[in-house]
């Protein structure tokens, strides 16, 4: 990405943008529903044929977004589960009566279409029926890690304009803390217990309460309680919104691939869009009629995109009951889960994964069921996928995606018979290149960025026209600052990282952030962030520190409890005299990489 402090000359800066003004005028031609334009003889071209794949996605002619989509499955799926939970279960019918419930509600308190609503919960049979009544109600979606702490809430509900906040109680108190609550104004707080029954929920909400005390004291004046927005107003009362495909259904949050969080705006068209790659991909393994016994396992968080994508948009596409897992940590209970419900599919990323193949009570489970095990987030190690294959006797089919992709760019076919160590072919109606440096496409086989232009691909940035411009070349592809390397046959494997984006456990970390962060303890003077290896995480922060006083590296691993959420916060802390530095003052971290002989 270009960085103005290196700009030796005005004339320098100038060409560069007038590069970013061309990159965002060729993607602006390009806004959805127009598909790309490809080459008949791609590479993969071939493989779509040799596993009957379709090679373009065309939109249902009566859809206009994606409530289309989700009133035709209320009616074809009726009484199927839709969403399994501790349990109980809901069915697409009431799914239904339920998101129309909390759509007239939020209508009701004087939102208007494109207002932005957050959910900060985890999986829980609450979930998709706050999201779905947003997007029913024309307004847009705001997924929020419910394990932020109150300085990464403050900046997500600053900056997306946040007007109404759902929220689990487990988390409330980060909300009160929250210095900066930006333009929130209705604030409605869950239990845990609340759509499990009456007698179950309140068990539940008692032992979370007083047994486990998992819920911290907090005071939210003028909130409401969920039961309370769900019964306030009649789901007749529900005004149906005129939307089209280029209006913005989700703003999902992410390090991008520059620069702090940034939320990326995708479209009705967009989710539609990806939606319909991911069943192509889905119809040419598996023909059969749903007929609702499909379960997929949803042990990954729904605010993650690839969660949100494949365990809830796919599902309700596809038919399928989503088996939500409100803590996937919890090994033992996951797999008692998945004994009692025998999931169709899993998608799980390298670290679940891994955590399943070392528990005794996995290896001893019916995958009778089991049709295909999906990756995705973050690369799957070699051994980890030939263990799960060992012992569920399927591969695990990879994907890659981003954020800023719906998520889903390329994924292997659904019947390889071995786990390919690539993230596959792009999905149907993609194109992807590889370039150099100067945005020339690089030849076969050799390394390059990797470019990706589709109907699935986002809007841009909120509030940040220059970041989405520069993001994307002057052909409209956007750009991944992954580096990959793609075949005879299509098929691309990632080889490096471009920018300087940490992947733990399949969340994106921006470095800058933990460095902001930590700066703000008194005996930090300045601090240099990276990822470094880790066997069961992919990569963890790594902060390299120049101190002033005797601060302990406990002590700054404590104060990073404070101020980052779990993933994001550093794991190890190593003081130094200096950091290497540019000639402007840049930190280098390509030079910490190399002090840890990572580069």
């Amino acid at each position: 990405m270009t960085d103005n402090i290196n700009k030796e000359t005005t004339d320098n800066s100038a060409a560069t943008n007038d590069k970013a003004n061309a990159s965002n005028d060729a993607y602006q031609s390009n806004v959805f529903p127009t598909m790309p334009t490809i080459d008949s003889d791609s590479p993969w071209m071939n493989a779509y044929e040799r596993y009957s794949i379709d090679a373009t996605i065309e939109m249902p002619e009566d859809s206009t977004s994606l409530l289309d989509v989700f009133e035709r499955n209320f009616s074809r799926y009726g009484q199927k589960p839709a969403y399994i939970c501790m349990g109980s279960a809901i069915s697409f019918k009431q799914l239904d009566l339920y998101s129309r419930q909390i759509a007239s509600y939020l209508q009701s308190l004087g939102l208007v279409k494109g207002d932005k609503v957050g959910v900060m919960m985890p999986n829980l049979l609450q979930y998709p029926v706050v999201a779905l009544g947003i997007i029913r109600a024309g307004m847009v979606l705001v997924n929020v890690n419910p394990l932020y702490t109150s300085r990464e809430l403050s900046h997500q509900l600053h900056d997306s304009g946040t007007k109404a906040l759902f929220i689990v109680e487990n988390f409330a108190k980060t909300y009160q803390e929250a210095q900066d609550k930006g333009q929130v104004e209705h604030v409605i707080v869950c239990k845990l217990g609340d759509m499990l029954g009456t007698l179950k929920g309140a068990v539940i909400n008692l032992v979370a309460r007083h047994v486990k005390k998992i819920i911290p004291s907090y005071s939210i004046p003028n909130s409401v309680s969920f039961k309370q927005a769900l019964s306030a107003v009649s789901a007749s009362k529900y005004q149906r919104p005129e939307l089209n495909l280029s209006d913005v259904a989700l703003l999902q949050y992410t390090g991008g691939t520059t620069g702090v969080a940034k939320g990326a705006m995708l479209s009705h068209g967009n989710l539609v869009a990806n939606m319909l790659q991911v069943s192509a991909l889905m119809n040419s393994a598996f023909d059969d009629d749903v007929d609702g016994r499909d379960v997929i396992l949803t042990a990954l968080p729904l605010y993650h995109v690839f969660s949100f994508m494949v365990c809830g948009m796919c599902s309700m596409y596809q038919g399928y009951a989503a088996l939500l897992i409100p803590n996937p940590r919890d090994l033992d209970g996951l797999i008692k889960e998945m004994a009692k419900y025998k999931p169709s599919f899993i998608p799980a990323v390298n670290t679940l994964f891994n955590g399943l193949v070392h528990k005794d009570s996995f290896a001893e489970l019916d995958f009778s069921n089991l049709k295909a095990s999906i990756g995705g987030g973050m690369s799957v190690l070699p051994s980890v996928a030939k263990e799960w294959h060992k012992i569920t006797g399927l591969p695990i089919v990879e994907g890659y995606g981003l954020s800023e992709t719906s998520p889903v760019v390329a994924f292997n076919p659904m019947t390889i018979a071995e786990f390919t160590g690539k993230i596959g072919i792009p999905a149907p109606s993609t194109d992807i290149i590889l370039i150099d440096d100067d945005e020339n496409k690089v030849a076969i086989g050799d390394r390059g960025e990797i470019c990706v232009k589709g109907p699935q691909v986002m809007i841009g940035y909120q509030n940040r026209p220059k970041e989405t411009a520069e993001t994307f070349t002057a052909s409209g592809h956007l750009k991944t600052g992954d580096i990959g390397i793609m075949d005879e046959k299509g098929f691309i494997k990632i080889v490096d990282r471009k920018k300087d984006m940490i992947l733990v456990s399949g969340f994106n970390v921006y470095p800058n952030e933990i460095e902001e962060a930590m700066s703000e303890h008194p005996a930090v003077v300045e601090c240099g962030a990276i990822g470094i290896p880790n066997e069961n995480r992919g990569e963890e922060p790594k902060l390299f520190v120049v101190k002033k006083g005797n601060v302990t590296e406990q002590e700054l691993l404590d104060f990073g409890k404070k101020q980052l959420t779990g993933y994001k916060r550093p794991r190890s802390i190593q003081f130094v005299d200096e950091l290497p530095k540019s000639n402007v003052g840049k930190i280098l971290r390509k030079e910490l990489r190399k002090m840890e002989g990572l580069e």
